[in-house]
């Protein structure tokens, strides 16, 4: 009994790591896709990374123009 409470807390650790590590991945590709217009930019006045993206910001609905 104690062995299966055990790998249900291993399990549930496992399972909360992965999520933590999706949704900060998650909010990564969002920043560079949603908000990385220059001003704010983490690479300074380099637009390089908006035109990169520039086509997928539109068909996710978000302005930069």
């Amino acid at each position: 009994m104690a062995e299966a409470r055990v790998a249900t807390g291993v399990a549930g650790l496992a399972a909360a790591v992965w999520l933590t590590g999706t949704t900060f991945v998650a909010l990564v590709v969002l920043y560079f896709v949603g908000f990385d217009q220059g001003a704010t930019s983490v690479f300074g006045s380099s637009t390089v990374v908006h035109e990169f993206v520039h086509d997928a910001r539109h068909l996710l609905g978000f302005p930069c123009h």
